[in-house]
């Protein structure tokens, strides 16, 4: 059975809730997983990490390698040291993806486990969002992105969906369901996806059982009521709907 382990910075209902200070670096992060996705002190971008580098989508959409030194007040990430293979052919939209790595899982009595999925492919179409930063305390995530995010299409372009899954029951210490980052082959391109018709992909999918969760120290962290965000709200922000 696999031994490999989530790590998260922080929790969902804290993002959401605004707490977008630094927890720990970009460099501490990397020494956690060579794969997943996050953001950065005061949602300055969405972050892509792969192959052991951690990337920056910026506001319109550009790629940066992240510096070592940037904060990260939420990410998942894990080493993906064992996978499975899987191939996908042509799909219409995000939902058609959704549903088929639903399917795959479910086949391996999986619903149940967190999943980390990276699938290379080529895209006829990748609609996709980023953001800059905005300093704040206590003022939610959706209200943060109303003033920042930025909204980009990308077309006929190969890159690299990084694919995060929690199952319904850790709900609020990271999304319900599937969520996903993309980045370009030449790492010039990516963001948050919301939608896409992909032409076919190569998948490797990763079972997760473990988790160990990376709590804010400072005090103020405990000023925060993490159990108002609403599931409305999370999926309006974390997967494009709503």
């Amino acid at each position: 059975m696999s031994q490999m382990k989530m790590f998260q910075v922080s929790t969902l209902q804290a993002l959401m809730l605004g707490y977008s200070r630094p927890v720990i670096s970009v460099n501490e992060l990397l020494s956690h997983g060579n794969t997943g996705l996050g953001t950065f002190t005061d949602v300055d971008g969405e972050m892509i990490v792969l192959d052991g580098t951690c990337y920056r989508a910026t506001e319109n959409g550009d790629v940066v390698i992240a510096e070592p030194e940037r904060g990260v007040p939420f990410s998942a990430v894990c080493n993906m040291e064992e996978s499975n293979p899987a191939e996908f052919g042509r799909m219409e939209n995000v939902g058609e993806l959704k549903t088929e790595l639903n399917n795959i899982i479910d086949s391996h009595f999986g619903l149940n486990s967190m999943h980390m999925v990276r699938i290379d492919g080529e895209f006829e179409f990748v609609d996709a969002r980023s953001e800059s930063g905005y300093t704040s305390n206590h003022i939610s995530l959706k209200d943060i992105l109303g003033k920042t995010q930025k909204a980009f299409k990308f077309e006929n372009i190969k890159g690299t969906l990084v694919c995060v899954y929690f199952p319904d029951f850790m709900d609020g210490i990271n999304a319900a369901g599937w969520h996903l980052h993309f980045i370009s082959d030449d790492k010039k391109h990516g963001g948050h996806v919301f939608e896409i018709v992909m032409k076919s992909g190569s998948g490797l999918i990763s079972k997760i059982n473990s988790i160990e969760i990376k709590l804010p120290d400072e005090p103020v962290f405990d000023t925060y009521s993490l159990k108002q965000a609403s599931d409305n709200e999370i999926k309006e922000v974390e997967q494009g709907k709503g």
